[in-house]
């Protein structure tokens, strides 16, 4: 995100007129679009991650707490965690590539089609335009102008169309990098709530105090995905840590007492 956009939010936060103005000066909205496509990209997938985060701290710490409330060994808590984070963290990514996969092929689609419509029936689209330009409260010469303007080059119409008339918004993300972004943050935090059960077998510490050590490592987790989250949601700092403990620490209660619950079955 660039710094412009990153004062103008500041400035709203705090409805500071001056330094909302200071945002919005020419020199610095040309600066912005000139600089622009040089930073695309550039934090795009953090999205991607701290939704691969979440979802892999809460699952794993879910499945570690199902287990130690069902009283299973460490040895099956490692199991279990381990095949959590390559299986569902994988199928999470999947999930995510085909999404985007999906939506992108779409976009490319009515894309094409689009280019086929103005190519072979102008006259109709022109029209479309018209009706376009018109909702958002063009009339007489103006509304002339902005559709003479529009048309005159084919792909300032068809981006036209893409987003005013089909709500389209077409992403620069790649599917893949997408995915990867997910797996990534699956795994890489994801198997924090593991540590210390495989600490445990070296450390005499981690073997005393396993699943509090778990929790407490879980509860770091959660406040970094938090932490994380607010660059991407800008949420109040507290509030974004709070609500990720709140969402984690919800399904590790759940999961751990259906595991206490149900702990008979584990002797059979």
């Amino acid at each position: 995100m660039s710094s412009r956009i990153k004062k103008a939010q500041e400035a709203y936060d705090k409805k500071d007129i001056e330094l909302a103005k200071e945002a919005h000066k020419k020199e610095v909205i040309e600066k912005h679009f000139r600089e622009e496509e040089h930073s695309e990209g550039r934090g795009q997938y953090l999205g991607e991650f701290v939704y691969g985060a979440i979802d892999g701290t809460v699952t794993t710490f879910a499945v570690v707490s199902g287990a130690t409330g069902a009283a299973l060994s460490p040895m099956i808590v490692i199991i279990l965690g381990f095949a959590n984070l390559i299986a569902d963290g994988f199928s999470m990514a999947c999930g995510n590539f085909l999404s985007e996969k999906a939506q992108k092929d779409y976009i490319d689609k009515e894309r094409k089609r689009e280019e086929w419509e103005i190519k072979n029936m102008p006259e109709g689209e022109i029209e479309e335009i018209r009706g376009i330009f018109k909702k958002k409260g063009f009339k007489g010469k103006d509304l002339k102008r902005a559709v003479e303007v529009v048309t005159s080059n084919d792909k300032v119409w068809v981006n036209t169309m893409m987003v005013d008339e089909l709500g389209l918004l077409e992403s620069s993300k790649s599917p893949w990098k997408t995915a990867g972004m997910t797996y990534f943050g699956f795994l890489i935090i994801g198997i924090i709530p593991l540590l210390a059960y495989v600490l445990s077998y070296f450390i005499a510490f981690f073997e005393k105090y396993t699943f509090p050590t778990a929790v407490f490592m879980t509860f770091v987790a959660l406040s970094i995905i938090g932490i994380i989250k607010r660059h991407v949601t800008k949420k109040n700092l507290l509030a974004s840590v709070l609500e990720t403990l709140f969402i984690g620490g919800a399904a590790a209660v759940i999961a751990y007492y259906i595991g206490f619950f149900l702990r008979w079955l584990a002797a059979l």
